[in-house]
């Protein structure tokens, strides 16, 4: 008895290793393409987690880093990067600040400085500088102001101290903050020993989504703030 084998045209087992290629080959892709964005990620956390860490503002007023380096410019030009040395000169304008939002959400921003009177001995800890609630989205000066921003004042002879951005985004909306002090531009009330900490677990305000900071110490722009923050009560 003779077996008769039927011939497969070789074009069509061509094309069919051709599609079986291409869809291990896109799979492959996509798997790479995930595994590299998780690791890059995870690899942009550490090395935020590093810069906090290494400047000791992890712990002195977070415990854990931010989600992402917050991207802030001064009108002078001035950027923060991570813990650079800037000049008072340089940050005595209110700066812009951005970080990666939910359109829909609402944040809520703070500038302290734990460094006061100086690094060594920081019985003031924290000198707050500025503090915005109700942030829809990053639309800072649609926010409510709470604290107007004075920029860095430290003392002659006190050396560098630490300026820190943080935003934090509020799980529930929009916050009802009226019992919180108003605190004008020219006024030191409420500022010094201010607990960031504290007024975060008050408000129930979430995750730390983005911060930043830089370093400053004394030069010729810090006694016009001072005079600045003696003229005001509120």
């Amino acid at each position: 008895m003779m077996l008769r084998v039927h011939s497969v045209p070789w074009a069509s087992v061509s094309l069919w290793l051709c599609l079986v290629l291409d869809a291990a080959r896109v799979a492959l892709g996509d798997v790479t393409t995930t595994t590299t964005t998780t690791t890059a990620a995870t690899s942009n956390m550490t090395d935020i987690q590093q810069v906090f860490a290494e400047h000791g503002v992890i712990p002195d007023v977070i415990d854990v880093a931010p989600k992402e380096f917050a991207k802030i410019s001064y009108p002078s030009g001035a950027t923060v990067d991570g813990g650079n040395e800037l000049r008072p000169t340089q940050v005595k304008d209110q700066p812009k600040v951005e970080w990666t939002a939910e359109p829909d959400a609402f944040y809520t921003l703070f500038m302290v400085d734990p460094d006061a009177p100086n690094r060594q001995e920081p019985k003031f800890r924290e000198i707050g500088h500025w503090l915005v609630g109700n942030i829809p989205g990053t639309k800072v000066e649609d926010g409510e102001h709470m604290y107007g921003f004075v920029g860095s004042g430290p003392p002659n002879g006190s050396g560098l101290h630490r300026y820190v951005f943080l935003v934090y985004k509020q799980p529930a909306g929009r916050i009802d903050f009226s019992q919180a002090p108003r605190v004008s531009n020219r006024s030191r009330n409420h500022r010094l020993n201010y607990k960031h900490r504290e007024f975060v677990k008050q408000y129930g305000l979430g995750e730390l989504v983005a911060g930043n900071f830089y370093q400053a110490q004394y030069d010729d722009y810090v006694p016009t703030l001072h005079a600045q923050l003696s003229s005001g009560t509120e």
